[in-house]
């Protein structure tokens, strides 16, 4: 069972609980929990593709750790962004190189 999702409350509980609500108790309570529509590898390779598309930054970085902690690879990650940039553009897979090699740079050390 995933862990409980608390971002929308934690953050925006008190200014916007309606939207804490759908956040945390539809989208990754409900949403996100259906393994059985879509793994949540896929979930994760999906959600980082729309964001990188989006050029949402700010949301970047959390969902590469949470596809990281569902099982997506550095060599993964490094293809679908390499797909990505000739139909969302240069600039934003170059954005997204810099953050995922980041989150993988442990994975680079450890093979070393």
């Amino acid at each position: 069972m995933a862990k409980k999702q608390t971002a929308g409350h934690d953050q925006l509980g008190d200014f916007a609980p309606q939207f804490a609500h759908f956040n945390d108790d539809v989208l990754f309570s409900e949403v996100w929990a259906d393994e059985q529509s879509l793994s949540a590898h896929d979930r994760s390779m999906i959600t980082i593709a729309a964001i990188i598309a989006m050029g949402a930054t700010e949301q970047l970085d959390a969902h590469l750790n949470m596809g990281k902690a569902n099982g997506i690879t550095a060599d993964e990650i490094a293809a679908e962004i390499t797909h990505l940039a000739f139909y969302v553009g240069w600039p934003k897979a170059w954005s997204a190189f810099n953050r995922a090699k980041q989150v993988w740079a442990d994975d680079e050390t450890a093979e070393k």
